[in-house]
């Protein structure tokens, strides 16, 4: 991963971009992340009814915009048609569900791009190779990284796209993400684990395999400046201007 290259401390990641003062995984949230001195953003992505990658975080459209329904059932005309703004502030009304290319677009060689897969499939449904479409034809080799819960998921990138770093994600209640259960199941580059199962062993241990770490989410500066000490290459945050404060 050449982004981490001659680095002396942690990656500033914007979680769904500056989330905390713009409607999350919009394209008003990534620029402002950029704004806000982030080095890359994290998104999520699902595939509209006619294979597009779009980019939010729900299955549903419900929680996030003005309409209601399943992600993968409406076109992206549809989804095209629902404002993503208005629901946070009215000064965002008219911001809309950006497609993964529309994103790479946008910020041009500027940010990193932790493309987060929201798959639960345990077999090929197009998701991972629309993505790697995206990224190749957008030149984002260079500065993506592909994560996601699902290892099965990682492991149709890792056999489409061998070239393109992977993320493993994890949560506090899954098994822990260094184990061999892990190792077994797919091979990646980092592990994302939930920031409270980060101590100075776990950093030891992914060490010792090769695996770098990015820290999700974290906001308080306390726990910032823990994981920075502790050597993480990356937090993935809501705040990223604060990040940069409490590092500085």
């Amino acid at each position: 991963m050449a982004f981490l290259e001659d680095r002396t401390g942690p990656l500033n990641l914007a979680h769904r971009g500056a989330s905390a003062v713009a409607p999350q995984n919009t394209l008003a949230a990534f620029e402002q992340a950029g704004d806000m001195g982030a080095d890359g953003v994290e998104l999520d992505v699902h595939l509209s009814a006619d294979g597009v990658p779009v980019v939010i975080h729900d299955a549903t459209v419900d929680r996030t915009t003005d309409g209601h329904g399943r992600v993968g059932a409406l076109s992206l005309e549809e989804l095209k048609s629902l404002d993503a703004g208005r629901w946070f502030d009215p000064t965002f009304a008219g911001e809309q569900i950006p497609t993964l290319e529309e994103v790479a677009d946008a910020l041009g060689q500027r940010l990193l791009v932790n493309v987060e897969l929201k798959s639960i499939s345990l077999r090929e449904n197009g998701l991972e190779r629309a993505v790697i479409d995206v990224i190749e034809r957008s030149a984002l080799t260079e500065r993506v990284l592909i994560s996601s819960f699902n290892p099965l998921s990682l492991r149709r990138v890792r056999r489409l796209a061998p070239h393109l770093p992977l993320g493993l994600l994890t949560l506090p209640r899954m098994p822990r993400p260094l184990s061999p259960l892990w190792r077994a199941l797919v091979r990646v580059e980092a592990h994302h684990p939930h920031h409270t199962q980060i101590d100075r062993q776990f950093v030891a241990q992914a060490r010792r395999w090769g695996y770098r770490i990015f820290a999700w989410v974290v906001d308080e500066p306390a726990e910032i400046r823990r994981l920075a000490d502790l050597g993480v290459d990356g937090i993935i945050t809501n705040v990223p201007d604060r990040m940069n404060e409490t590092l500085a």
